[in-house]
């Protein structure tokens, strides 16, 4: 099986101010003169991490990578004014004419298909192909999969008794409200013992086997107050999409290169979702795989790396 690319730094880093709120992080890694390639960060607001630049062959690859909106090294962080799918769809555009790129490869994991998908049928012509993994397609219906009493928590049953016992029990008819509510008050330790809540439960269920350092990262103050904050803050919202958006207008972007890589047994987004997306665009190469949902389960990190391979081989 593949593995990642040996770590990497980048060649140049940079702050892009996109409107009178917010300013971005963004990096760039590998070659400058090589095919580029977008990667888009999950969440909404969880940020990018160092393994992220190496899904990409560096020798062949001008890697572009950013925090989004309120993630990460953006500032300010875990801001919600401003915050939607469309203004960051924009920001993507401020940044490809800002550094000067015709066409990229649009990479992107969980909301990152999301957005990768919502970003390509708005903008088709400046994309050379997509690469989806772990499809969250912003429906009310995979929301309360997960973070209401939906199917998953049946499935991790312990970690649901955590995630739902924070919230009073009078309460827990409307979990994502009742969170929404703590994330948002004016005491600062309600609101931070609110987003540990939320990223424990997220955490311990993104990989196959359980793992504690994954649950460590998702549960400390950087990852969780962003991620909880900015995550409620688009679930309360539909994700800023109209229903089934994403898969009505999937014609606009039919004729692109595109790989869907899901785990078969990801309890966050269920494969039904990669099915859905299979179905409307036929013409995708579909790969479900034995992982759960984390992009660094060792079967989608290997598929994720041949398709990039083979990309830099078609497209450069």
């Amino acid at each position: 099986m593949r593995k990642l690319y040996p770590p990497i730094e980048p060649y140049a880093t940079r702050r892009l101010q996109v409107d009178d709120i917010h300013e971005l992080y963004v990096e760039e890694c590998g070659n400058p003169d090589g095919l580029p390639v977008l990667f888009l960060h999950g969440g909404p607001g969880a940020g990018l991490a160092p393994y992220h630049r190496q899904f990409f062959d560096p020798s062949r690859y001008r890697i572009v990578l950013f925090d989004q909106r309120g993630a990460g090294r953006s500032t300010p962080f875990a801001e919600l004014a401003d915050n939607s799918t469309w203004h960051i769809v924009d920001d993507i555009e401020r940044l490809r004419r800002t550094l000067d790129v015709e066409r990229w490869v649009v990479f992107g994991g969980s909301w990152g298909s999301t957005l990768a998908l919502a970003y390509a049928q708005a903008h088709p012509e400046h994309v050379l192909a997509l690469v989806l993994r772990g499809i969250f397609l912003g429906r009310p219906q995979e929301v309360r999969w997960f973070y209401e009493e939906g199917g998953a928590s049946w499935l991790l049953p312990q970690r649901w008794a955590q995630y739902a016992g924070f919230i009073p029990e009078a309460e827990r008819d409307q979990l994502l409200d009742a969170y929404w509510q703590r994330l948002t008050c004016d005491d600062e330790a309600t609101r931070l013992a609110a987003a540990r809540a939320w990223g424990a439960w997220e955490g311990g269920a993104l990989t196959l086997e359980e793992s504690p350092d994954t649950v460590a990262s998702f549960t400390s103050r950087q990852v969780a107050v962003s991620l909880a904050r900015i995550e409620a803050h688009f679930f309360r919202h539909d994700c800023f999409l109209e229903s089934d958006q994403l898969l009505r207008n999937i014609d606009r972007i039919r004729h692109l290169p595109g790989t869907i890589v899901h785990g078969r047994y990801d309890l966050i987004c269920p494969a039904r979702n990669a099915a859905d997306l299979a179905q409307a665009w036929p013409e995708a190469e579909l790969h479900m795989v034995t992982a759960g949902h984390a992009a660094s389960e060792p079967a989608i990190v290997d598929v994720l790396v041949r398709t990039m391979d083979r990309l830099a081989e078609q497209l450069h």
